[in-house]
């Protein structure tokens, strides 16, 4: 018995500073799964400890005493997290009507909690939203529908422009609404097609696609993926990017003839496409999900390979681009591509006189949010990011908003660039398809 006790105490010195960590750290999105039902079992769990440790007379040594205010540690730790994010969060909600119409047409935020993405949307914070699996969960289609149509009416009462309402269904392992919606094979599954029947079933995706999430409310698709797939076996500790089971294919000439096609069939629905990742995560062996990582290739390189499907597709379509998280270091070596004016202002706008709309990968990966957060936001909006996406963990909004206010508010963003955002913003695809969403979900609410 005396053993056993021995062992307990043991796990419980051990277990305190993880536990006391957990609190301190409660809204990092990599504990998710702990909010809520977690938190509370954690705060319970402390003062049980600690009232065990004092019924048992632990409190008589110095030992003890220690152990007992370790303890005492995590409910204190968590109190002071959650006023942290509530103090942000009220800074968030209490901006001015100016600050948000500067800053909010440039955010999409993935949700859990409607109320709370409502007011958000209510009060011009954001310019779009994410929808992913968990907001099917447990729900039927029409109650997301229902949903998506209830934050559109919001907008027209507010006298704000329409959401851009956005999904992953890349077809294959990313189809994060299929089901209920049709699940579709992979791009890659037409690679080994001939040229006319490669076309035809990727229009033929892109329409089914299109139909099912213009019907729902979605009008701007996460998709497709035109990173070449790698030859090799990427790192094992890649969980989360999977480019080799996402990408098309090894050729930039049939990534562009399918990936063309797909999107002819996207946008014939009303429904816009997103090229991603530019610069192109296909080489890259890190996930980008957990870790910074650098693309050292060459631009000549890229320029004659990767690159291709990216210019090709994007010369005869109203795609949008998504910038990743890789740091193309040929040029510039000191951050991400996300959030590098060389790479945005200077490549894709200036060599390649793009002026479609540009957006980052999700802003709470690690590549990103392991780093300096309000750093990389700031730069974002400076090299002419048009949306700043926010989608694993919607929570984190209110951090990454908050960086973009307080730039604002200390003079750090450039006026310019954001006016020349909120232009493409405006007549880009994402209004214009805004409103035909809204109108196809009330035609089909009304039938």
């Amino acid at each position: 018995m005396q053993l056993l006790n021995r062992i307990g105490l043991i796990l419980l010195w051990l277990a305190a500073p993880l536990v006391a960590f957990l609190a301190a750290n409660k809204n990092d999105p990599y504990l998710l799964v702990l909010r809520g039902a977690g938190n509370i079992a954690l705060v319970v769990g402390s003062i049980a400890i600690v009232v065990l440790l004092l019924r048992r007379g632990r409190w008589r040594t110095l030992a003890g005493k220690a152990l007992v205010v370790l303890w005492c540690l995590p409910p204190v730790l968590m109190s002071a997290a959650h006023l942290t994010f509530e103090l942000r969060k009220h800074d968030v909600l209490g901006a001015s009507a100016v600050e948000a119409r500067q800053l909010g047409p440039h955010f999409m935020v993935g949700y859990s909690s409607f109320s709370e993405v409502a007011r958000l949307a209510e009060q011009g914070l954001i310019g779009g939203v994410y929808v992913t699996r968990h907001n099917i969960r447990g729900r039927t289609i029409e109650a997301l529908r229902a949903e998506i149509a209830a934050l559109q009416d919001l907008r027209r009462a507010s006298g704000l422009p329409p959401l851009i309402v956005a999904a992953d269904q890349e077809g294959g392992i990313v189809g994060h609404l299929a089901p209920p919606l049709t699940k579709v094979p992979a791009l890659a599954t037409l690679a080994g097609l001939a040229p006319d029947d490669q076309q035809a079933k990727a229009e033929e995706f892109g329409r089914i696609h299109g139909r099912e999430l213009a019907q729902v409310g979605v009008n701007l698709n996460l998709a497709p993926v035109l990173d070449l797939k790698p030859p090799q076996r990427r790192n094992r500790l890649d969980f989360h990017t999977l480019i080799g089971q996402r990408a098309i294919a090894t050729d930039p000439a049939v990534v562009s003839t399918i990936a063309s096609a797909y999107v002819r069939g996207l946008e014939e629905t009303g429904v816009g496409a997103t090229l991603k990742h530019f610069p192109g995560i296909g080489r890259v062996r890190t996930d980008t999900h957990h870790f910074s990582a650098k693309l050292d290739t060459p631009v000549k390189e890229l320029e004659a390979t990767d690159w291709l499907p990216f210019r090709e597709v994007l010369s005869h379509s109203r795609s949008a681009l998504m910038v990743g998280h890789v740091t193309l270091t040929a040029v510039d070596p000191d951050r991400a591509a996300s959030h590098s004016k060389r790479v945005i202002d200077g490549i894709i706008r200036g060599t390649w006189g793009y002026q479609g709309a540009v957006m980052t990968d999700d802003l709470v990966m690690g590549a990103i949010y392991q780093n300096d957060v309000c750093k990389a936001v700031v730069e974002a909006i400076n090299a002419g990011v048009d949306l700043l996406l926010v989608a694993y963990d919607g929570a984190q909004f209110y951090r990454v908003f908050a960086c973009a206010l307080q730039g604002s508010r200390q003079g750090r963003l450039d006026a310019a660039m954001l006016h020349a955002s909120a232009v493409r913003l405006e007549r880009g695809f994402s209004t214009a398809q805004a409103r035909a969403a809204s109108r196809t979900v009330s035609v089909a609410r009304r039938n």
